[in-house]
């Protein structure tokens, strides 16, 4: 390994064709692939040629490995910043080093102060320093600009040596809107094995060095508890003895901080691991799941998770340090003067604490019941204030609240019971059965001044522990309960990994490869049945459809009928019981349900569909790369003003940019639908399925946005009632 000053990239770098290999080297070398794996078969159809192809092969063959692929850009000031926390990474290296019309990138392992590890295509180590890295990155913007700059400076009379200086300050200043792209992070996704993300986090590491430095603690405190016990137990006071208890007292200092400092780098690293993996979980519920859930429900289920949060790290720890500290004042006890019928006390102690703490649990269970339940009324009737306040009496608007407030109200008293014998029995309790076996033995040992201290340290020390037991209890009986609404979206996670799809030719092919010709079956049905859980009778019943590029179909029929549920099979949303459904001759098992998606799009009925509390163009772009590009920023602006939305976007004061949704600008419902609409249009699928799109429009709008609908969508499917 050697620091390259002057680097020569024809050997750093990696020529595109061999993309695949780089991912799967740095994966491997990154510990984000077993070294026992085989590796997967890559198609040798690779277009590489050019820097549009290089984006959409990187995450496809990411995906391939089980990996993650993130796009980063930063602004050409905080270039450096990017690089010095970057790692793994593959950095496509700019136009001007391409080789024969082939694109080539370094493959950045990591990077530690002022350098950073790049692997050569012979899988040797080479560094370079980020300053040269830079420079290499960010070469396109700052070449067309430095032949003025030095003119400038030559003009200006700048003395020479404070060339680089000047240059580097006026480059910021002007370059300040460019923003440097060409980086993708390569991390877990957030289905991977939860070892191997605790792993990569080092929290095990964390974990082991937090309990080392508990026991020092706990070290530290029997020492200055036995100091004490020595000098008042020996008849006299002596100053050297208080100095030294003073003393340790000072070097506990250090280890608490550290303790604190261990103990948030955890809960942080834990907490974006559970995230993560909470919210892809929700990702992937099917919408049945969720159908019946009302607004009261989805927002019970946030507050859990942030309870199972805080709960399971704050007294995770809790009640692990306090079952170390239980250890060890077992042991000191046993060491005392009591023996071991004194530690004895203190492990029945910890079993009825236990015991109660079940109790705890049940009690706490049936409370926070009855607790959901009364949200999700509160939030349903809120939701429905403006419906209740015309359709129903006003004397029969609290009805139901009475009897479940006398409920509740019963069970929060049944559950401060328990709780004030957790927090109030326990550590007096333990006290004063402690103390009574130290005064025994002082009584009857009156000559073992050593042993009795030792007997009252393990004392305040098992009282310490009981204390953070019982709310080490309290916070686990939290996280238990909590857990049973979280639990279905942390392991839905998972699904992700089941529904991997096998590695076939469809599976890696760029939108232009993939275009078919007119006439040519798209998607295609046969004998498709599909019902719903818990009813017997199919809503789609044998049903057959195909549908060719450059076919307009309209889909009618009665409501309950099947035309959505028909929709969301062909979308992939849901998966029918029997018969066979093709997208390209390919079913979804082959094809993969998220390839699937980006061939068939759907604007589903207008209460199944959402604007989300975000710009305006992350809502229309949000199927597509993100943050986009300003083409993609310009035909999502053309396709609006298309659509009628002209008028909307002059209005708003920050244009795309403008937030909306609930806490933003609000849209008229034909805007809406509207919106929707585009959304669908700017994925530039072969299908696009509209379902009942056009019932909110009016007459005049009705006709523009069917206007641009014919015009930009190949193939349509447009759902509609009679």
């Amino acid at each position: 390994m050697f620091f390259n000053r002057t680097p020569n990239l024809e050997q750093l770098s990696w020529p595109v064709s061999q993309l695949d290999e780089a991912v799967e080297v740095l994966g491997r070398r990154a510990g984000y692939i077993s070294q026992n794996d085989s590796a997967p078969v890559i198609p040798n159809y690779l277009d590489k040629r050019g820097h549009i192809s290089f984006e959409h092969w990187l995450p496809g063959i990411a995906d391939i490995f089980g990996l993650e692929s993130e796009p980063i850009e930063a602004p050409y000031a905080e270039v450096e910043s990017l690089l010095k926390g970057a790692g793994p990474a593959i950095l496509r290296l700019p136009a001007s080093y391409d080789q024969d019309g082939e694109a080539r990138f370094l493959v950045l392992l990591s990077s530690r102060w002022r350098q950073v590890n790049l692997l050569t295509p012979e899988l040797k180590k080479r560094r370079m320093s980020i300053k040269a890295l830079r420079t290499i990155l960010c070469e396109p913007y700052e070449t067309p600009v430095l032949a003025q700059l030095d003119q400038l400076l030559v003009e200006a009379s700048i003395p020479e040596e404070r060339w680089a200086r000047v240059r580097q300050s006026i480059l910021r200043e002007q370059l300040s809107e460019v923003r440097i792209t060409g980086c993708w992070l390569l991390r877990l996704p957030p289905q991977a094995n939860l070892w191997l993300q605790i792993k990569k986090g080092n929290l095990h590491q964390y974990l082991g060095i937090l309990i080392g430095v508990n026991l020092v603690t706990q070290l530290i405190s029997l020492t200055s508890w036995w100091m004490i016990g020595w000098g008042a137990l020996q008849g006299h006071f002596e100053w050297s003895w208080l100095f030294a208890w003073a003393l340790i007292l000072l070097t506990a200092i250090p280890f608490y901080l550290a303790l604190t400092w261990l103990q948030a780098l955890l809960a942080v690293g834990a907490g974006a691991i559970f995230k993560k993996r909470l919210l892809h979980g929700t990702l992937q519920l099917e919408p049945e799941e969720i159908r019946h859930q009302g607004a009261g429900q989805f927002l019970g289920r946030v507050m859990e998770a942030e309870a199972v949060e805080l709960m399971a790290l704050g007294g995770g720890f809790m009640a692990l340090m306090a079952l170390l500290e239980l250890a060890v004042a077992m042991s000191v006890l046993a060491m005392g003067a009591g023996g071991f019928l004194h530690a004895l006390s203190l492990f029945c102690w910890a079993f009825f604490t236990v015991l109660l703490g079940w109790r705890y649990f049940s009690q706490t269970h049936s409370w926070v019941s009855t607790y959901r339940h009364m949200t999700n009324e509160l939030v349903e009737h809120m939701v429905g204030h403006r419906t209740r306040l015309a359709q129903e009496e006003p004397h029969r608007w609290h009805d139901s609240e009475d009897e479940s407030l006398t409920r509740y109200f019963k069970l929060s008293e049944r559950l401060d019971q328990v709780g004030i014998q957790m927090g109030t029995v326990i550590p007096r309790g333990w006290l004063i059965s402690g103390f009574s076996g130290v005064a025994y033995t002082f009584i009857v040992y009156p000559n073992s001044p050593i042993a009795i201290a030792i007997s009252l340290g393990g004392v305040m020390l098992a009282s310490q522990a009981l204390t953070r037991l019982v709310g080490g209890v309290d916070s686990v009986v939290g996280f238990m309960v909590a857990w049973g609404q979280v639990k279905p979206l942390f392991e839905a996670s998972n699904r992700a990994n089941e529904q991997q799809s096998s590695i076939t030719l469809p599976t890696l092919i760029t939108r232009t490869q993939a275009n078919i010709k007119h006439g040519e079956t798209v998607i295609e049905t046969r004998d498709i049945i599909f019902r719903y859980p818990k009813r017997t009778e199919p809503v789609l019943n044998r049903c057959h459809l195909q549908i060719c590029k450059g076919d307009r179909i309209l889909l009618e029929g009665p409501s309950g009928g099947g035309k959505s549920t028909l929709a969301m099979i062909l979308v992939g949303l849901r998966v029918p019981q029997s018969g066979l459904l093709l997208l390209r001759g390919l079913d979804q098992q082959t094809l993969g349900i998220n390839r699937w998606r980006d061939y068939v799009v759907s604007a589903p009925q207008f209460h199944e569909n959402h604007v989300l509390s975000e710009t305006f163009a992350f809502n229309l772009l949000m199927g597509r790369n993100w943050p986009p590009p300003e083409d993609d920023l310009i035909e999502a602006e053309t396709v609006c003003r298309e659509l009628g939305l002209g008028e909307l976007i002059d209005r708003m004061p920050a244009g795309l940019q403008q937030m909306v949704g609930e806490s933003g600008w609000q849209l008229s419902h034909g805007e809406q639908s509207r919106l929707f609409m585009a959304r669908a249009l700017l994925q530039q699928t072969d299908l696009i399925v509209l379902d009942e799109s056009f019932a909110s429009l009016d007459p005049e709008n009705l006709q523009q946005a069917m206007q641009c609908i014919l015009n930009r969508a190949t193939t349509l499917l447009v759902i509609a009632h009679p």
